[in-house]
């Protein structure tokens, strides 16, 4: 970072605060509104206030972390189908979903429970929406903020402190996010949201640029290693400008190619067949029933308002992928060492502190750099580890995949050696041939582990070693690939920066909203507009200070990547929201029952499809384990078809004799957009060449 660059970032986040702080300062929290200003803005934001706040709000480092991440993995263009399936569900939202909304005048989706189904229903999404939003969201947004960010930072101080220290990272992120919306609610956030989405999509572009101008000039010779194109070759590289370049070393069969939107049916992500149902449900309910997306179309002036800035934003969400997809495929083409080098610390650190033994056994291949200053607080934490020599009572297993055994085949052959000399005498397990290949280590390490899983359970901790840092393609890019010293750089990290801030404001705002209207002024009855106000500021810390202690976390292996630990937890409540919202909206004679139904049902569901394999009274049960195996989304999909049928028995079985009448926003104009609704059509239409393009 240069001087200049440190002057543009400093300028840009605090000019973002100050406009947001500015604009909301007419507020008037001790009024008749105070709770509709604080917590909706007054219920006046325009179409393009609402657009540009719903991008901003969802694209954060959840997208440039962890969709770029597994871009640059084996998932390639697929990863796409969040953003560009989005687009069509906001256009199903905006005349769907956000009519009857508006129309009923809630604060909350939540609200909108008890009033077509009964208050338990309301409580329970309310608790269940606000613990998710932040341990779960909130949580990962600082993590993979402080990624990128910190990355960014690495030897310098600030008061004593390493500012490349990922807690560190997420403490100040996390606290300047609060500031905003802590003082001036949605108002804030919208406004603030209106530069930094601008700012978002313009930084991401600068990127994807200078990206697509390093892939033109790299030499053939270091490109061809990461091509999972057979047919290429260094004399047709070196002939192709950057656009040839990125098709040829990215496009091939399944599963090696990377331009592909359809995966292959065993997938553990995303197969093809979760296109058809499974990836729907959690962009309708992100997009349609989630909080803290919501909110914005909430505090909508109108329904046309609201209408146009949700297809505003589904055009918008057309833009993502090639500003975050193929920057994240190109990280792996360009700057693949990086990735490995920041692997071997990622691992170092979890070995160091689980088994410091194998660690010191093991070669320098698998340990980091002492002379790359970037390593400094690595190395002292790595240290600390060997010194403290933790032990956890239990048998420390470690698998890994054929990309690390290849890379890294002595100690991949020794970390095996290891696990059996830890279940020796324990379980029966087969030793490997002692001219085993890569593949055949992997797969070593992998039967090892879910052995000693089986019959030894919880005795028995796994870790997982990893090739490639690919959460860190990114933060790589960044670093990498903008120039220091000329303000481009401080601004892209801005705009970065601006993103999580506003992401995270925009849960903190929406989890006190949920807190207050939905918990506390059920239970406090009669409380005033300043009361609610200030209470929905008490819960933004407490959520901020909860979300800050969790974020530090999330970094380890075992979640799999931010972007997966993300979407698999909105499994155990998507789709069961989603299916009582669609018989709340859609089917007027069903009873309210299924609302509390459907609720409690899909959790238990899809907590025995994804952990049968570990409770022994199911694990016995073949068809629980083949379920178990199946990507998330499949088995999303499942859980989803379970409850509907369920839903759909009880309606006929016992429907409502009148349907129930919903509350009525008499100063709400919910007149639909004739507008919006062409520029919708227009949105389905070039979502669907998307597709065929990439397909």
């Amino acid at each position: 970072m240069g001087a200049l660059d440190i002057l543009v970032f400093l300028a840009f986040v605090v000019s973002v605060i100050t406009v947001g702080l500015w604009m909301s300062r007419g507020e008037q929290t001790h009024s008749e509104h105070g709770a509709q200003d604080y917590f909706l803005a007054g219920r006046g934001l325009t179409w393009w206030l609402v657009g540009f706040s719903l991008i901003a709000a969802n694209i954060s480092t959840e997208q440039f972390v962890g969709m770029s991440g597994k871009a640059a993995d084996w998932l390639g263009m697929a990863i796409a189908s969040y953003e560009w399936m989005a687009a069509i569900t906001l256009v199903v939202v905006a005349f769907v979903f956000l009519p009857t909304f508006l129309k009923s005048g809630i604060y909350t989706i939540p609200e909108f429970l008890e009033y077509r189904y009964n208050v338990f229903a309301r409580t329970v999404m309310a608790i269940a929406t606000m613990i998710i939003l932040v341990g779960v969201p909130t949580a990962s947004v600082i993590f993979s903020g402080a990624k990128v960010i910190t990355g960014n930072f690495q030897g310098l101080e600030l008061f004593g402190q390493d500012l490349g220290n990922i807690t560190i990272g997420c403490w100040i992120i996390g606290t300047l996010a609060a500031v905003y919306v802590f003082a001036g609610g949605l108002k804030a956030c919208a406004w603030a949201d209106l530069i930094q989405g601008s700012a978002l999509i313009l930084g991401g572009v600068v990127i994807a640029m200078f990206a697509m101008n390093l892939l033109a000039n790299t030499a053939p010779e270091e490109l061809i290693q990461t091509a999972r194109n057979s047919e290429v070759s260094v004399e047709s590289l070196r002939e192709s400008g950057a656009v040839a370049r990125f098709w040829d070393l990215n496009r091939g069969p399944l599963p090696e190619g990377k331009t592909h939107m359809v995966r292959d049916i065993k997938d553990r992500e995303i197969p093809w067949t979760a296109l058809l149902i499974g990836l729907w449900i959690p962009n309708f309910f992100y997009w349609g029933l989630n909080q803290y997306i919501t909110q914005r179309t909430l505090g909508s002036k109108s329904l046309a308002q609201g209408q146009k800035g949700v297809v505003f934003a589904a055009f918008l969400k057309l833009i993502i992928p090639f500003i975050v997809v193929i920057p994240g495929i190109l990280a792996f083409n360009l700057f693949n060492t990086d990735l490995k080098n920041d692997a071997v610390t990622r691992n170092a650190l979890i070995m160091s502190a689980r088994s410091p033994d194998l660690y010191r056994s093991l070669s320098d291949g698998v340990k980091p750099d002492s002379q790359d200053p970037r390593n400094k607080s690595n190395l002292a934490n790595i240290e600390k580890n060997l010194s403290a020599a933790v032990k956890t009572g239990k048998i420390q297993l470690y698998v890994f995949d054929k990309t690390f055994a290849v890379l890294h085949p002595e100690d991949a052959a020794a970390i095996v050696d290891h696990g059996r000399r830890q279940l020796a005498g324990r379980v029966d397990v087969p030793s490997p041939s002692e001219d085993a290949d890569a593949e055949g280590l992997a797969r070593t390490s992998e039967e090892l582990a879910a052995t000693a899983k089986s019959q030894l359970a919880d005795r028995v901790a796994v870790e997982t070693l990893v090739a490639h840092d690919y959460d860190n393609a990114f933060p790589t890019l960044i670093r990498k690939l903008m120039p220091v010293g000329w303000g481009i750089k401080g601004f892209v990290l801005a705009a970065i920066f601006g993103a999580v801030v506003s992401s995270l404001a925009s849960m903190l705002n929406s989890a006190s909203t949920i807190a207050t209207m939905d918990i506390y002024n059920k239970l406090r009855k009669g409380a005033s507009q300043y009361e609610l106000v200030t209470a929905g500021r008490v819960f933004v810390v407490i959520f901020v200070v909860i979300a800050m202690t969790i974020a530090p976390m999330l970094g380890h292996p075992s979640f799999g990547g931010i972007f997966t630990f993300i979407q698999e937890f909105q499994g155990f409540i998507s789709p069961g929201i989603l299916a009582i919202f669609i018989f709340g909206l859609l089917v007027h004679r069903a009873p309210r029952y299924v609302g509390t139904v459907g609720l409690l049902l899909n959790p238990v569901l899809y907590g025995v499809f994804k952990y049968s394999p570990s409770i022994p009274v199911l694990s016995q049960m073949a068809p629980l384990q083949a379920i178990a195996r199946w990507s998330f989304l499949d088995r999303m999909a499942l859980c989803f078809g379970i409850v509907m049928a369920v839903l759909t028995l009880m309606t006929l079985i016992s429907p409502l004799r009148k349907p129930v009448e919903l509350p009525v926003n008499q100063q709400m104009n919910v007149e639909s957009s004739k507008g919006a609704m062409i520029g919708g059509a227009a949105v389905i239409v070039l979502t669907l060449i998307l597709y065929v393009i990439f397909w």
